[in-house]
Formats: C-alpha cells, structure tokens, sequence
C-alpha cells in the first residue's frame, strides 16, 4: 500500500487490472507512482470516487500527464469540434447529448448469451478496438471519466487482455503472428468490413487519412511483454488488408485469420466488463488492450463520457516517425 493510494488486484471478475483508492483529493496533488501500477496490472486500472473532475475538469487533464510527456489536444486532430471540451480542449467528449449526438453502439443479435448473460466474444461481440490504431505512431493510454452513466446493466465498457491472450495462443497460431503486420484503418470508411461487403467503391484516402500498418504481436515498451495489436470490423482495412502480405478483402485468407485471433482475445477469461458509476475513472493502456462499448437506449437516457489520451512511448520502432495524421507542413521539427 502506498501513502498516497490503495491498491486492490485484480478487478473483480477477472484475472487482470486493479483498483485504485486515492488518499485524497486530486485537488490537493497528483500521486506518483501510478503508471507502475497500470504496467503490473496489465494495462487497466479502476480509480473511482473521483467527482471532483466534473466541475473542475482541468485535473483530468493534470492526471492525464502523470502517464505520459503529451496529452492530446483535439484542436489539432480530425475530430469535430463538436466532441471537443469548449474550455478544455485535451477532453474528448462520448456521448449522445447535443452538440455531440454519437449514438450508442449497436445491440448485439441476440441481445444476450444463450444462458442470458451480456455478450463478450466476438463476432457476437462486435466494435472491439484500441483507440487509434489507424495512426503512427499510436497513442500510449487513455482515461475515460463518467460524468453522466447510463443504469448499471448496460453503456458497460469490455477490456480484453492482449498480453495474457498473446501467451495463450497455441503455438501454430504464434507462427502466424510474429513478424505479421496488421492494416488499420480509420472507423467508418468504405474501407471497413461493411463497407468491403457492401461494395463500396469511396476508398480513396487524404494523405494524412491512409491506412497504417502495426505489428500483431506489440512488444510493451515497459513491461517488455508481447501482446496482441489488433482490432476488428471497423478498423482494419478491408480492401487492402486486414493483414500485410496475405490474401485481402472480407472473405480472404487474412479475414479468416483476423476472425480466430478476435475470438480467441476476447474469450471470457480475458474479459473484464466496467459497470460505470458516477465519478468513475478508468485507465487503460492502448499498447496491449482492446475495447468494446455496449449499448443503452439512446431514446431514454443521456450518458455523458470524457477521455483523454496520452502519448510519448509508443516503442522502438516508432522512434523518429513523423505523424502519419498530420498535414505535412503541420509536422513538429
């Protein structure tokens, strides 16, 4: 136990992540020693009672940079201005309330498990993703604060374990995957499986839109533990993809891979699923997770969501690259 916080391992129901209880107020300073914990803890880490944020949301950002050297500024991205904070412009903002209107994800079909529990796996699980994969060098971690939950029984956010399902795999599937290249694409493009399925024909990409590929299998610049890389419909590249020098498009021998190694990654025992409460924080690290948001009836409930993102050690192998989502004149010196 640390001075300044408890910690609990592993999260509740599963095999990985901890909780964390702060001493005190982040008003009153931002602990150390908390990116150690999230490493020991395989990249996801609970800090709830944390109301404070909401009405002064400038220490989500001041506890943002106790994981990284940079904390994102979506002035400067792609995202609408509409899903950026008006006086904090590092907080992305997820929710289905004006000006934003995201709706929620998709229901599953059926809507529940066979012995009525809530979907994990995929493909009956779908939207499975580490956020922006689809850029190089991609971000290091991401904090997500519920100001505005949904009920407890659904808005859940999955974690799947990318290091524990890495070690996992049977041997034959390890073959395949070291050394292999994923394509990642940005969400919502003809480049996506539906699209590819849907016969598409938009899939030309801006220079700083294009597809870019990621290893499979991440070695963390931390712990130095292999982990999968990879997401699935929404992400990948369908057309040229989804995997670097194996047969493309949504029917091809890559697609068949990319839907055994889904399954396998999000299998129940790599699964922790958040029921949010208000003042809940939750840390994950992007270089080894994957996740997956559930639906909430859009129609009778607001849920107000805010994320930060992180970034300054993707790894060796990004040492040096310029940002692929950057216009070139706009690329730092």
């Amino acid at each position: 136990m640390s001075v300044a916080f408890d910690v609990t391992k592993p999260l509740s129901g599963t095999s990985f992540g901890a909780t964390v209880r702060l001493a005190r107020p982040l008003s009153q300073g931002i602990p150390e020693g908390l990116p150690a914990v999230l490493a020991e803890a395989n990249g996801l880490m609970l800090i709830p009672g944390l109301q404070e944020i909401a009405a002064k949301p400038e220490l989500l950002v001041k506890l943002s940079r106790a994981f990284g050297s940079e904390v994102e500024d979506y002035r400067h991205t792609l995202t609408s201005r509409s899903s950026v904070h008006t006086t904090v412009p590092e907080i992305f903002l997820v929710s289905n309330m004006a000006p934003v209107n995201r709706n929620p994800p998709r229901r599953p079909d059926p809507p529940t498990t066979p012995d009525g529990g809530l979907p994990l796996q995929y493909p009956h699980r779908k939207g499975w993703h580490t956020d922006q994969s689809y850029r190089r060098p991609p971000p290091d971690i991401s904090l997500f604060y519920a100001v505005t939950p949904v009920a407890s029984d659904r808005g859940q956010t999955l974690f799947a374990d990318g290091t524990a399902a890495y070690a996992a795999l049977p041997d034959r599937l390890k073959a395949k995957v070291d050394g292999l290249q994923g394509l990642h694409c940005q969400p919502g493009t003809a480049r996506s499986r539906e699209g590819a399925l849907a016969g598409r024909k938009d899939i030309e990409q801006a220079p700083n839109a294009r597809s870019q590929p990621q290893p499979v299998v991440r070695i963390h610049p931390v712990t130095g533990r292999p982990a999968l890389y990879i997401c699935e419909w929404g992400q990948m590249d369908w057309v040229d993809g989804p995997f670097v020098g194996l047969q493309p498009g949504p029917h091809g021998e890559g697609a068949a891979l990319l839907d055994e190694l889904m399954a396998h990654y999000t299998r129940p025992e790599f699964v922790y699923a958040h029921e949010w409460t208000v003042g809940d924080l939750v840390v994950w690290d992007n270089r080894c997770l994957v996740h997956a948001a559930t639906w909430y009836d859009g129609d009778k409930e607001q849920r107000m969501m805010w994320r930060t993102t992180v970034r300054g050690n993707p790894g060796a192998i990004y040492e040096g690259e310029a940002r692929s989502w950057l216009p070139r004149e706009q690329v730092p010196a």
